[in-house]
């Protein structure tokens, strides 16, 4: 992808989770873009289920947190995702089971992945493109 076609969308973690599940029972929506806004705050969930699409249940999760964006954009499927400036995967896809409080913006990683596992702080940066 050309990085010149949108800008990358960058945040900080606000709150840190640690847990993680077998039999979540999420569902990715059909649409593979989000807007967000400046300001917004969205959870930040790995899962090794890479080739799901859209209406597929996401049982294997892990939690890394809360993030508030940084900066308006666009998050898409397949959009690198950078955390502590080290790629940890890719944007699968979102769930809105809480919106609109938020999205679960589902990350595709190797292994399923909690805060701990990264050694997260609040504060620490998190991007997408």
């Amino acid at each position: 992808m050309n990085h010149n076609e949108k800008r990358f969308v960058e945040g900080v973690f606000v709150k840190l989770l640690f847990h993680k599940q077998e039999q979540r029972g999420m569902r990715l929506i059909e649409f593979e873009t989000r807007c967000v806004r400046q300001g917004e705050i969205h959870e930040i969930v790995t899962t090794t289920h890479h080739d799901a699409k859209s209406g597929d249940r996401i049982d294997r999760v892990g939690f890394l947190g809360f993030a508030e964006m940084r900066c308006g954009g666009v998050i898409e499927r397949g959009d690198a995702v950078k955390v502590g400036g080290k790629t940890i995967g890719t944007v699968l896809g979102f769930d809105e089971c809480h919106y609109p409080n938020h999205y679960n913006i589902l990350i595709a990683t190797a292994e399923v992945l909690a805060a701990g596992d990264l050694e997260l702080a609040a504060e620490m940066g998190i991007a997408f493109g």
